[in-house]
């Protein structure tokens, strides 16, 4: 039984490190919702045992991770670790990084300012954006970009540990109102992070592939509405959900797949405007408390403590009729009593309930649909759990129940991995929904050169809003100088918050001056055009790709004559084919005169016949040239792509801040693991069984060195490298291993003797089965087993009766490996042994009582035996033969018996 046991257990070990192989080679993909407050994380990964789409969960097992990092005592905190400095040191938290992505920096001080965050920024002259200057740290100096990067790959930390497995591409979600820079300055936070970024997709486009990825659209299409209230903006979106037939496999299947018809949305409106209302009433309540003038809201540390409590207490409203707050030393060591009711919540936010309804007014006007046509409205995001705005949606619907299906948490993030599933080579799901969604904005180009005429070819409407993802498109211009192209939004109505123009790209066309100065002594069939190709791509970005100069040239050119020779059916049959081109009927038609009229030439006359040299002639042919121009971008402002050189710095500094980030992780880690073995050993060395195998004195001298290092801990020590305390609890482990090592053999020796003890019993009873069947193996065999079994007795007991004479704190006699090292040499010998077939045992007859009578019977079957098999065909003789000699072998036997 040992055996079996332990070859079972070396063939689950093999077993475990081959799938674990495998599964390392498992491709696995992620979504990641960054958030204003809250960063959420999803997986998609297909091992074996494991969910294929789950949420990552933090570092303290919770499904969402605050969106802050910070910069204290020379450290970068990250999620959780900044949340508990944030009411300490609000100046060296930050937060709401995505919505400052490539903002202007004019912009991001009043975002700041209505948020009260008091953060110390500065301008960064080249792009117009703002420089954070973080407190404390090596590279003080982080624009947005570089921040959400660091985010970026910590959620990706988040999905490694998930799967367990290295993760590179990711889909990450953005809100509808996103523009094209800020799209850009996401995907340059990505590559920062290195991270390979699939796709960016539209908020609500996440949350319809989770809303329809397990429904059945074949019997009814439907229109659905995701309203969506986050924490500081709202939207809403027609979507059009639909199913259609196709070919799979030969059969006709039903797919299922949506279609966003329209989005509207308020980017200033969220749950932190609701929020920011209730700051303001309590700021004012505590100003009359405290008098003398002050205000609170010019203290940052004051403002971040009442926000904190703030939220809290607007979460209680939402269940309850009466909320209070309760702020400890809140300004000059004073603390701060209120409470409120759910009434006066409302009546403080009652032109926000107002504004909520806006976004989903709008986007039923205009797609021409009322409530009615709408099959359900689904709620998604953490501010539409307030009952207010609830009962404001119900009133204008007219519905008596809002369709909550969704997590209104993940539900965005989930749907996100569906769509990184799609797009990812690497894994293949089940379920298929079809996704078209388009372009929130429109956009237009404008030309600008010189000799060009603003008209209505110099400023195209390109992309009209809501256009398909990913789409691509060109235009054609005539002219013959270099140029501008200018790619702007449609309208200022509808514009990114803090885009202070329309215009978002710029770029200079060059090299068409020159084609035109090369082809202009040409026959030009046609004036010189430059074709302009554009591209809408998967993540909303609109950017000139290329341009071409096209010339057309009209010109006499010299052919070489062909020598045909065809009767008249197979001319006519090539005149026939090339119906449509005049230069070969011309060509033919010349080559039939050379036959001089003889239409009788046979097949085989033109295979023999010898090509013969006609010379050339000239033929007037139209050709094209395609001539690549220069296409230089030469954006300025926020969104102006970063430089080689800066990006290239921005990613060194991001990699050293990592790596010193990880050598903290290491420090806390080892100082943890010392101040952890010193109590715990502290603990075990006063327990009886550590008496039995060691010495009063050793105990003494081992506890005054844990004392010595416990001592240097709390002092010198708090400031210490990884590497000292590396060696300090090395230096402790050096004393304390062999008396732990006895200890550790106090049971784990009698368990391996007795193992040993129950193998050898067990050996004897395959002895004895040996000596009742001697017959399916040699002597010489189970000879061998038996030598080994009792060396291995010998030895176990001469060391069992050597231990007993031993002292507990002295080296132990033998020790458990060694008694499992002896009996797996003892079994690979068994396991030869039991590789030898055993044969099945042999069926005896009972023996029959013969008498005369019986004989004379056998006799006569014997006679008739012989004669019948003598009558046989002589092509079976052989096998006749063996059959016999093997009937005969066995009545031998028997015989014998």
């Amino acid at each position: 039984m040992a055996m079996a046991m332990e070859n079972s257990f070396r063939a689950l070990l093999f077993l475990s490190l081959f799938l674990l192989n495998s599964f390392q080679s498992e491709s696995a993909v992620a979504s990641i919702d960054l958030g204003s407050e809250w960063l959420k994380v999803a997986v998609v990964n297909l091992k074996p045992g494991q969910p294929p789409i789950a949420v990552a969960i933090n570092e303290m097992s919770k499904r969402k991770t605050p969106s802050l990092i910070s910069f204290h005592a020379d450290s970068r905190l990250i999620g959780e670790e900044s949340s508990n400095l944030l009411a300490r040191y609000p100046n060296k938290v930050y937060s709401h990084l995505a919505s400052l992505l490539s903002k202007p920096y004019d912009f991001t001080v009043d975002f700041l300012r209505k948020l009260y965050l008091s953060y110390e920024i500065s301008r960064d002259d080249a792009r117009d954006v703002a420089v954070f200057k973080a407190e404390g740290a090596e590279f003080s100096n982080f624009t947005a970009e570089e921040m959400v990067g660091m985010m970026l790959k910590y959620a990706a930390g988040l999905a490694e540990t998930h799967a367990r497995t290295s993760i590179k591409d990711v889909v990450i979600t953005v809100p509808p109102f996103t523009g094209v820079a800020e799209r850009r300055g996401l995907l340059a936070a990505a590559d920062l992070a290195g991270l390979n970024v699939l796709a960016l997709v539209n908020e609500h486009s996440g949350a319809a592939l989770q809303y329809g990825i397990d429904k059945d659209f074949s019997n009814g299409s439907r229109h659905v509405v995701f309203y969506d209230m986050g924490a500081s903006s709202t939207y809403a979106a027609l979507v059009y959900f639909s199913a259609y037939s196709a070919k799979e496999l030969g059969r006709t299947v039903s797919i299922n797949q949506f279609q966003v018809k329209d989005v509207k949305w308020n980017a200033e409106l969220g749950g932190q405007s609701m929020e920011l209302r209730l700051v303001e009433y309590f700021a004012d309540e505590f100003n009359k408390q405290l008098g003398n003038k002050l205000d609170i809201r010019n203290s940052p540390k004051a403002m971040a403590k009442l926000k904190k409590q703030v939220k809290r207490t607007k979460e209680i409203l939402s269940a309850n009729m009466m909320a209070p707050i309760s702020v400890e030393s809140l300004y000059d060591d004073r603390d701060f009593r209120s409470t409120i009711t759910r009434e006066k919540f409302e009546e403080l936010c009652a032109d926000l309930w107002e504004k909520a309804i806006v976004p989903l007014r709008e986007v039923l006007k205009d797609s021409g649909l009322t409530a009615d046509d709408l099959y359900g409205v689904e709620l998604i995001g953490g501010a539409t759990r307030v009952p207010k705005l609830q009962s404001k949606l119900q009133e204008f619907l007219g519905r008596k129940e809002l369709d909550k299906h969704l997590d209104a948490d993940e539900a965005i993030v989930l749907g996100a991995s569906l769509h990184a599933a799609n797009l990812s080579d690497g894994i293949k799901l089940n379920r298929k929904l079809g996704m078209i969604d388009g372009s929130t904005y429109g956009f237009v180009i404008e030309l600008d050169g010189d000799g060009l005429l603003k008209d209505e070819n110099t400023r195209q409407l390109i992309v009209p809003r809501m256009k398909k993802l990913p789409s691509k498109m060109f235009r054609s211009v005539v002219h013959n100088k270099d140029f501008e192209v200018s790619l702007a939004y449609e309208s200022e109505t509808l514009l990114p918050p803090g885009a202070s123009s329309l215009t978002f790209a710029q770029y200079d066309v060059l090299g068409l001056t020159d084609a035109s100065e090369k082809y202009s002594s040409r026959n030009l069939s046609s004036p010189i055009k430059a074709s302009l190709h554009f591209s809408l791509s998967r993540s909303g970005i609109f950017t000139l790709d290329r341009a071409d100069a096209v010339v057309e040239i009209t010109e006499w050119v010299e052919v070489p004559r062909k020598n045909i020779t065809a009767d008249n059916s197979t001319s006519a049959s090539a005149n026939s084919t090339d119906a449509g081109d005049g230069n070969a009927s011309e060509e033919s038609n010349d080559k039939l005169e050379t036959n001089n009229g003889n239409d009788n030439i046979s097949d085989s006359g033109v295979n023999d016949s010898s090509p013969v040299d006609l010379g050339t002639e000239k033929k007037l042919k139209k050709r094209t040239f395609r001539v690549a121009l220069k296409v230089v971008e030469k954006t300025k402002g926020p969104g102006m792509p970063l430089p080689k050189e800066s990006f290239a710095q921005a990613k060194r500094k991001l990699e050293a801040v990592d790596k010193k980030d990880a050598e903290r992780r290491r420090t806390a880690e080892l100082k943890n693991n010392l101040e952890g073995y010193i109590y715990s050993t502290k603990d075990k060395l006063e327990s009886e069984e550590f008496e039995k195998i060691s010495t009063d004195q050793e105990r003494q001298s081992f506890i005054e060195k844990l004392n010595e290092v416990q001592e240097w801990l709390y002092t010198d020590g708090e400031d210490a490298s990884a590497t000292e305390f590396q060696e300090r609890l090395d230096t402790l482990k050096a004393i304390g291993d062999p008396i732990f090592f006895r200890y550790s053999e106090l049971t784990a020796r009698p368990a391996a003797s007795a193992l040993a003890q129950k193998y050898l019993t067990e050996l004897q009873q395959i002895v004895k089965g040996w000596e009742k069947d001697k017959s399916w193996l040699p002597r010489e065999r189970i000879d061998e087993v038996i030598r080994e079994a009792e060396k291995v007795k010998k030895w176990l007991g001469d060391k069992e009766a050597e231990q007993k004479k031993t002292f507990g704190f002295s080296k132990p006699a033998f020790t458990s490996d060694e008694v499992y090292e002896k009996v797996l040499d003892l079994q690979d010998k068994v396991a030869s042994v039991n590789k030898i077939p055993k044969p099945k045992p042999k069926v005896e007859k009972p023996a029959k009582v013969e008498t005369e009578s019986v004989g004379d019977k056998e006799n006569a079957k014997d006679s008739a035996s012989e004669e019948t098999t003598s009558s046989k065909d002589n092509t079976t003789g052989d096998s006749e033969k063996a059959a016999n000699d093997k009937a005969d072998a066995e009545s031998k036997a028997h015989d014998e018996l």
